[in-house]
């Protein structure tokens, strides 16, 4: 019982840490916060298939969020922090 709660911590931990990387890629990188306002579920789909551990259920909460919230926290962030779109030059 102890190994099973062991692994389930791990496993949640590393869901967590997952979902704070793609979080912080949300934030950081434009390219991909315009796609994800733009085709949310569809984004963190292709993040799950390049290799992020992200739940169905995390996907589901991400893309509840309030899509406005994540360009308007971005503003919020040193320039020299994020990776500017490339699309708009």
């Amino acid at each position: 019982m102890r190994t099973l709660a062991r692994s389930l911590r791990v496993t949640a931990d590393m869901s967590q840490k997952t979902v704070q990387l793609v979080m912080g890629r949300l934030l950081t990188d434009e390219d991909l916060r315009l796609r994800f306002v733009e085709r949310p579920r569809e984004t963190l789909v292709d993040l799950r298939d390049q290799g992020y551990e992200l739940t169905a259920d995390e996907i589901d909460a991400l893309v509840r969020s309030d899509p406005g919230a994540w360009p308007s926290m971005a503003r919020r962030i040193h320039p020299r922090l994020q990776r500017c779109s490339l699309r708009h030059a």
